[in-house]
């Protein structure tokens, strides 16, 4: 399996090298961190983004307008979520929460803070809702502020854009984005998280980020499988092709309305999403009722995720397997923002 410990140690090899290269290709940065986990690497990036604070205070402890204003969205990944309460726990961070995807709540949270360091964190797909962030939106007011933007890029990495490139390649705002998270688990296949950066930002998580100093990093072998799956996503370009084809083809079956190939379908209390999952696996499909704590009580869904690897006639059986368990007349695909915990 190759060497065995931190990448600050002896866990970093010629074969990470080539990955992180790829990766800040794809993602047309300066440079790449490759982590243990994609969870690991949220909380390495929100970790080393608080510790510019007690890094530029006088005195070693921010003053409250010398800390970090970081502002998340109401439906961010768990990742996300840690790592801003460890940054805030650690006295470098304020945190403010917008309103899922509404970009005018967090302009106004913009426009009222007075802080000079801003940051605005978001997941580029969202995994339980199957939306997008509004990038372009986001980018006109990264224009007008001047905040450092954040997306995690778990589900759109290899998935939008001509490339694979992700989300921000998908609406052509990749220059607005500063840090792009990713893991290696979803599209890839493989294991593992990274932080496509720049070079300054790289050697900052690199010296800061204690969920990638004190972690072992990712094997040797899986560090070329993902690289293979690097070029492979690039090459064969057919593969996310047939993804949209499939989403296509669900929407105009289903007549649901959907955005990507994440699809959310809320059927209500645990019972009945977890009954309609074991109709579902009997019939040849595994679809996951999910359950409070990763979504609010009563939102309980089912969560399809189409792959290049269906096909239609997949597509058209996965229906009628639904039509049989869920009146798609009456199943929401979103739940409002006010009913999720706030950070």
């Amino acid at each position: 399996m190759g060497p065995k410990g931190s990448a600050l140690i002896c866990g970093y090899t010629t074969y990470h090298r080539l990955l992180e290269t790829s990766l800040a290709e794809l993602k047309k940065k300066e440079d790449c961190l490759v982590c243990p986990t994609g969870f690991a690497a949220n909380m390495a990036a929100m970790v080393a983004i608080g510790s510019v604070a007690s890094l530029l205070a006088a005195s070693g402890k921010p003053l409250k307008n010398e800390k970090v204003a970081i502002f998340s969205d109401a439906l961010n990944h768990a990742s996300i979520i840690d790592g801003v309460r460890l940054a805030e726990r650690q006295g470098n961070v304020e945190v403010f929460v917008y309103r899922h995807c509404d970009m005018y709540h967090l302009n106004s949270l913009l426009s009222s803070c007075k802080m000079k360091r801003k940051v605005v964190v978001t997941d580029s797909l969202f995994s339980m809702d199957g939306d997008f962030a509004p990038m372009e939106e986001l980018s006109q007011l990264r224009k007008k502020y001047g905040f450092l933007l954040v997306i995690d890029d778990a589900h759109g990495t290899f998935v939008c854009g001509e490339t694979g490139g992700g989300v921000a390649e998908e609406f052509n705002c990749e220059a607005d984005v500063d840090l792009c998270v990713g893991t290696l688990s979803k599209a890839a296949g493989c294991h593992g998280g990274f932080i496509a950066c720049s070079k300054k930002w790289k050697q900052l998580i690199q010296s800061r980020g204690r969920s990638f100093i004190f972690s072992t990093a990712i094997p040797v072998p899986m560090a070329a499988a993902a690289y293979a799956a690097v070029v492979v996503a690039r090459k064969e370009r057919w593969r996310r092709k047939a993804i949209w084809e499939r989403v296509k083809e669900f929407k105009a079956l289903s007549g649901v309305d959907i955005s990507s190939p994440i699809i959310s379908l809320v059927v209500g209390n645990q019972e009945k999403a977890l009954k309609a999952s074991r109709y579902l696996l009997k019939s040849g499909f595994h679809v996951m009722a999910i359950r409070p704590p990763t979504v609010p009580p009563n939102s309980c869904r089912l969560r399809v995720t189409l792959s290049a690897a269906h096909t239609t006639e997949d597509v058209k059986k996965l229906i009628t397997a639904l039509s049989s368990c869920l009146d798609f007349d009456n199943t929401a695909t979103d739940i409002p923002s006010f009913l999720f915990p706030k950070l």
